[in-house]
């Protein structure tokens, strides 16, 4: 049997949808106002000299407009918090994942023994969203009549939770912990070939500003200010580079992946019928947001 994020709720593809829009919202919010505070250090880097009608200078014009706005993108990302709301919102669509998964193979508490499977899901699923509606969550229900209508609990899941427990095992195994595995391996070896690139970038931008410091030193290069607009753009890369986190991503993924593979290995070999719903729980936990958030901030 095959089980893929189609099969699961509709709650959850529209959390998922509004996760994705909200980060690159607030993503491109910020490499727009890096980029326009670098273009600004440049315009302003212009000699005086260029000038329309004796006092005029465009140059310090586009300068000013570069900074104003960034100026607006900065009171707009406040005004929108979209940083927070994708934050929020992919806390939801993983937690109502993981809830799904746990409920379609047994996992606990919603193992073989559960009296009623499908109420305890519902009312587990649901006290973990009003924990998250707590702090800012915005539940798509309350404003969209198609997702308060759909079921919590889809025909696939109920599928894969009336079949047996090989079938069960090898399906979660296979589609949801070697998935998942593979996905920290990807996003490891990103976050490798991008901290390479951005460190290069930052090393080369700071060396040739201090060539053309040492320039400014000796009166060998005075109408452009190159060294600023080159420390501006050494800055925006070491910014960008520290908010995408890309150095404690590699640790805290490679960390989730050798648990994942462990945790692989015991399911194939060890883990029994019996202790199959805690060894699911505790896959859950390893894939959580929470837990990455967590080595993120130990690593960093």
């Amino acid at each position: 049997m095959v089980f893929r994020n189609t099969d699961l709720p509709v709650l959850f593809h529209r959390t998922d949808t509004v996760a994705i829009a909200h980060q690159r919202e607030a993503v491109g919010s910020t490499r727009y106002q890096l980029l326009l505070l670098v273009a600004g250090a440049a315009l302003a880097a212009f000699p005086s000299s260029l000038t329309l009608s004796d006092s005029f200078q465009p140059a310090g014009a586009l300068s000013a407009l570069a900074y104003a706005a960034v100026l607006m993108l900065s009171y707009r990302a406040s005004r929108r918090s979209a940083k927070s709301q994708w934050q929020l919102n992919r806390s939801a669509a993983e937690f109502i994942k993981s809830m799904c998964w746990r409920y379609a193979v047994h996992g606990a508490p919603f193992d073989s023994h559960s009296a009623d499977a499908d109420e305890l899901f519902t009312s587990r699923l649901e006290e973990g969203l009003r924990e998250l509606a707590k702090v800012g969550w915005q539940d798509p229900r309350t404003s969209e009549g198609a997702v308060a209508a759909a079921d919590l609990v889809t025909t696939p899941m109920r599928r894969l939770r009336a079949k047996g427990f090989n079938v069960r095992k090898e399906t979660y195994v296979r589609d949801r912990l070697i998935e998942q595995r593979n996905w920290y391996h990807r996003r490891t070896e990103v976050s490798r070939r991008a901290t390479v690139l951005w460190s290069v970038s930052i090393g080369l931008l700071t060396l040739f500003a201090l060539f053309f410091a040492l320039l400014r030193t000796f009166s060998l290069a005075e109408s452009v200010h190159l060294a600023g607009v080159l420390s501006a753009a050494a800055a925006a890369c070491l910014a960008w580079s520290e908010i995408r986190r890309h150095q404690p991503l590699i640790a805290a993924h490679s960390l989730v992946e050798e648990d994942l593979a462990a945790m692989h290995t015991a399911m194939e070999t060890t883990v029994t019928e019996v202790e199959w719903p805690s060894a699911v729980y505790e896959t859950e936990r390893i894939v959580s947001p929470q837990h990455t958030d967590w080595l993120v901030r130990h690593r960093s």
